[in-house]
């Protein structure tokens, strides 16, 4: 398992990982992000945001970086960075397949992305994957499982993403939607000849949207890496768009409230590798403080009270707009 080395770590820094959907194409749905990224967006500019985020983490202890095939250039941008620092082996890189980029560079696209999770877009995607990673590729997940995704159901695949998992690279998924807990559920199911698929699950876990903890607590004791992906909500728990008592939790913590709400999700035991999703070298610095925040009791008995229906969740997930 790729996550061996982050399991035994003493770095707390080595748990956060760093998610480039921000930041390998023009358009994303974190709120303020174009105050974030310069004006000219132009695919150098966010190469050498993306280089300067990479530098940033290495350097502060993060190991894990997650990226995927529909975050416009960042499989690019990260392979660049890779290879010129051959030196950087303890890095455990993450990708994934399933959907395509559409947007062409633009921030008015009509779709940005189109999910495909059929045998023949793996196959065009993993080659993709491949020449622009190579062997640092470690693990490559099925994004954006759905229960009904045939991704859980299609032998041809799913004999396929064995054979992967035999050369070497280990196959995760990540699920989104109001039914998160039943597609890990659906995963964990999921074996061929006798023996499970999957070894991660990268899922959304927040202040507002916890519906997939029982789950993910279970996929953690099958032995899975749990990964938590949007722990500030795209936004919504960082800032002055923070909750109230978030930002009194973190002025008393000295910290911002993005690491109030990364620590929550670190607090929780079933919890491998929390993603940050910078966008500047600022806004990760203040992410990495979420390591040694710490949460009483009655703390987190504040942020309960934050708890959104998923459905509610969801659909105003689905309303941000593209900035």
């Amino acid at each position: 398992m790729p996550f061996a080395a982050l399991a035994a770590a003493t770095t707390p820094t080595a748990h956060i990982g760093l998610g480039l959907a921000a930041v390998g194409r023009p358009g994303y749905i974190n709120l303020h992000r174009d105050r974030d990224l310069p004006a000219d967006r132009d695919p150098d500019a966010l190469r050498a945001r993306t280089h300067e985020l990479l530098d940033a983490a290495y350097a502060q202890g993060v190991r894990y970086v997650d990226t995927a095939r529909s975050y416009g250039r960042a499989e690019e941008f990260l392979a660049e960075w890779l290879n010129a620092r051959p030196a950087f082996t303890d890095l455990v890189v993450g990708s994934k397949w399933g959907y395509t980029y559409t947007a062409d560079w633009s921030t008015d696209a009509e779709r940005h992305e189109v999910k495909d999770h059929s045998l023949a877009a793996f196959e065009r995607q993993y080659a993709e994957t491949r020449e622009l990673l190579g062997d640092r590729l470690s693990l490559y997940q099925v994004h954006s499982v759905t229960p009904d995704s045939p991704a859980l159901a299609d032998k041809e695949l799913l004999h396929r993403l064995t054979a992967l998992a035999a050369d070497g690279v280990t196959v995760g998924l990540s699920t989104s939607g109001p039914a998160q807990a039943d597609a890990i559920r659906a995963a964990l199911a999921v074996t061929v000849d006798g023996e499970p698929l999957f070894r991660t699950v990268q899922a959304t876990y927040n202040a507002l949207e916890t519906s997939a903890a029982p789950a993910l607590a279970e996929a953690h004791d099958a032995g899975l890496t749990v990964i938590v992906k949007e722990g500030m909500a795209n936004g919504r728990l960082a800032g002055e768009e923070a909750p109230a008592v978030f930002q009194e939790i973190a002025a008393d913590a000295g910290v911002g409230g993005d690491a109030v709400a990364l620590a929550l999700v670190l607090h929780q035991p079933w919890a491998g590798v929390v993603l940050s999703g910078a966008a500047t070298a600022a806004q990760l610095s203040g992410n990495l403080h979420a390591a040694v925040v710490d949460l009483d009791e009655e703390q987190r008995t504040g942020l309960d009270a934050l708890v959104e229906e998923p459905e509610a969740y969801w659909r105003h997930r689905a309303g941000l707009p593209w900035h």
